[in-house]
């Protein structure tokens, strides 16, 4: 009877809402199978785009996966774990993101029967993490080297690396003319792993091959004064100073005080003012720089004074536009315009201001240093633009990490198949479950070729058979899905190429999201915290009108 009678104990706080057990397992892995449904159909060169529209009234159209995880505001702990995975692929590889959230979602599909069925998750996170690594070993097994390679050959190469990626892009109709602009424009930075010496700027207007690309700096003109149209537009080989100081009368700052016992000191106050900046301007004029460049404003004042004297002058310039500027022309930019020595000067060889669209853009090519490169983007619709931009930051990664790590494997799901097989075979060497294990982890790589089919709108099962067969000859290493045909071609000789390093991540993240989210048995919400805040206020409010109230009535009214 006293066993029966025994309190009660109260662990967690009240309202706090626990799920765990089995159930909870299979309540996370469908959570992400309906994450990565969101995103399945923007996979590959015929991906659907999704249109996000959010709360502040601005509309998105994107097939980049990550951009389309972040935006989607995804609030199920579990499945937030898929859209850190895609970011991280993203700020590493720059692509592949759509990749990385299918496959770890369809490792957690296939695990799925098997948690059911009462196995323990981690004897299926082990045959994972044993499959995983052996699939990223038979990758770089795989992958081709572009190193030693003349420069002609291997911006080729890398031309078709970033057509690769384009061709699922938005902007996949025109991959040709981008795919060489973008490897123009990362060789330009040459080894610097700066992205923000890579400029990309956006003029609505024009078609998508109006776009161009400045070996050098170009930024939209800033907000000029009168006298800004008698300043010359152009010059060869100028002399450029870089500043960081105002060019304007400006009013005392603080308030000072000044008494007068003659009227006519009050003169000589005011003449000193002009004389500060008249004394400035000189000296810029004085250092020989023929443009003049400030982060702050320049006044009508100094721009009149600039262009009486032939001088270009731009106040207001974006920070990372001086900082690019500074970087290509060789320029130091000062804070103070005593002592301009030869040394803290840019320069270039041409500089002029030119009409894009319906903006003016400074334009400064042929800069000494050479290491940045900006790309004017052309386009109908701002939305176009934007999705363009993405695309391009896609590729110029991925070019970017090819030129570094210099390996390719064959894209279009060849390289999937590949590893699926060899994972396969290697599965019947294992006794024991970790048999099905690792097999369902095979049968897991081969989502990225059905996707393809299935956004293409051709048979999937069809297609995967005859890649199947081809696989297992031993010849069809390379054969992938022909998005063109439906049926199944030579990827790499097709030049469907994709860095090494992009599978590699993809797997690995993958891996690890899938293990992290199967070890995961139990969820824990705390009651919301919002109430208590509220509770908190509410006997906040209370306790300052209580507090009122006595203090008015209390000298008038007898206490009872």
């Amino acid at each position: 009877m006293s066993s029966m009678m025994q309190p009660q104990i109260i662990l967690l706080k009240e309202g706090t809402d626990t799920s765990q057990g089995r159930a909870q397992v299979v309540s996370n892995i469908n959570a992400c199978t309906s994450v990565a449904d969101m995103v399945r159909t923007t996979l590959g060169p015929r991906g659907m785009d999704k249109l996000i529209h959010d709360d502040k009234g601005g509309t998105t159209i994107s097939n980049d996966g990550a951009t389309i995880m972040r935006l989607l505001e995804i609030v199920h702990p579990a499945a937030k774990i898929l859209v850190d995975i895609a970011k991280s692929q993203d700020s590493e590889v720059g692509d592949g993101t759509t990749t990385v959230v299918l496959l770890a979602a369809e490792f957690l599909k296939e695990a799925k029967p098997y948690i059911e069925d009462g196995v323990h998750p981690h004897s299926l996170i082990r045959s994972y993490r044993t499959a995983g690594h052996l699939a990223i070993e038979k990758v770089k097994e795989l992958a081709t080297s572009i190193e030693g390679k003349s420069l002609e050959e291997k911006k080729s190469l890398l031309a078709k690396c970033a057509a690769t990626t384009l061709s699922s892009k938005l902007i996949g109709g025109e991959k040709e003319f981008f795919a060489s602009m973008v490897v123009d424009a990362v060789l330009a930075i040459s080894n610097d792993d700066r992205l923000n010496l890579l400029g990309i700027k956006k003029v609505p207007g024009g078609t998508m091959r109006d776009s161009f690309l400045v070996n050098g700096v170009a930024f939209k003109k800033t907000f000029s004064y009168a006298g800004f149209e008698q300043q010359p537009k152009k010059f060869l080989s100028p002399k450029i100073l870089l500043l960081n100081i105002e060019l304007e009368l400006k009013s005392e700052k603080e308030n000072a005080e000044i008494r007068l016992s003659d009227p006519l000191q009050y003169q000589s106050i005011v003449d000193a003012e002009w004389n500060i900046i008249y004394d400035k301007l000189d000296k810029c004029v004085k250092s020989g720089a023929k443009i003049v460049l400030s982060r702050l404003a320049i006044g009508d004042l100094a721009t009149q004074y600039f262009a009486d004297r032939d001088i270009f002058c731009a106040g207001r310039v974006a920070e990372e536009d001086l900082q690019r500027v500074a970087a290509a022309t060789g320029g130091t930019v000062q804070t103070s315009v005593n002592n301009v020595i030869d040394e803290v000067l840019g320069s270039c060889e041409v500089f002029e201001e030119r009409q894009v669209g319906n903006e003016r853009f400074n334009i400064f090519s042929g800069c000494p240093s050479g290491q940045t490169a900006t790309i004017v983007l052309r386009g109908g619709a701002d939305q176009f633009i934007e999705e363009a931009e993405r695309s391009l930051h896609d590729a110029i990664m991925i070019v970017r990490r090819a030129l570094k790590n210099s390996t390719v494997v064959p894209g279009g799901g060849a390289i999937d198949m590949e590893i699926s097989k060899y994972l396969r075979q290697h599965a019947r060497t294992i006794a024991g479950k970790s048999q099905f294990f690792v097999n369902s982890f095979a049968k897991a790589l081969e989502v990225i070729p059905r996707q393809l089919c299935d956004n293409a709108g051709f048979d999937a099962t069809d297609v995967l058979n005859k890649l199947r067969q081809k696989h297992a000859s031993g010849e069809g290493a390379n054969y992938g899905v022909d998005i063109n045909t439906g049926g199944i071609a030579d990827s790499f000789a097709n030049f469907v190429w994709e860095p090494a390093v992009v599978k590699i991540n993809a797997i690995n993240a993958a891996t690890e999201a899938a293990c992290l989210i199967l070890s995961v048995d139990e969820t824990v919400k705390n009651p919301k915290s919002e109430s208590a805040q509220g509770d908190a206020a509410a006997g906040a409010m209370a306790g300052r009108g209580g507090a009122g109230m006595r203090g008015r009535g209390g000298r008038g009214m007898r206490r009872r």
